[in-house]
């Protein structure tokens, strides 16, 4: 019983240890590009659990405390909740964080090198014209790759 809450290392090492690895994948996502976070396949979901189980050793060491589990889910929400209130005050920040929205198309011009770039692929493509009601490449007046990695177009008018 006394190895359930026994920590077996200082409290600070738990927060250090869920800074570091909190920044590094974030910085890992943001640098894999704003598609990775759209809309989740099972691919997906599958990275995300196997981000965390790779993290995991990282974040607590030999430690199997139930103390240093709750330690680490607290430092980790409260990190994420520092840089959702450092992004909603610091526009420089967010673009940092989050990123800035892509142009991908604009009067009926798409621009296959940035969805390339973007890792958009073609049917993803064609799929946000479908559900923005566009059907035909030059009705679109401007396609956008927003930072939360869905696609906005807007039709021309007339």
């Amino acid at each position: 019983m006394h190895q359930i809450f026994n920590l077996s290392m200082p409290w600070w090492g738990f927060v250090a240890r869920a800074v570091i690895v909190y920044f590094a994948l974030l910085v890992m996502i943001r640098v894999s590009g704003k598609r990775t976070m759209g809309q989740f396949t099972s691919f997906d979901m599958l990275l995300v659990v196997l981000l965390g189980n790779a993290v995991q050793n990282a974040l607590l060491g030999e430690d199997a405390s139930v103390g240093g589990g709750l330690l680490l889910a607290a430092t980790l929400m409260a990190i994420n909740w520092l840089v959702g209130l450092a992004s909603a005050r610091n526009r420089r920040f967010e673009a940092l964080v989050e990123g800035s929205p892509v142009l991908l198309a604009r009067e009926g011009k798409v621009y296959k090198d940035v969805l390339r770039r973007e890792l958009i692929s073609r049917e993803d493509f064609d799929k946000a014209m479908r559900e923005a009601g566009i059907d035909a490449i030059d009705e679109i007046h401007l396609a956008v790759l927003e930072t939360n990695g869905h696609i906005t177009l807007v039709a021309r008018h007339g």
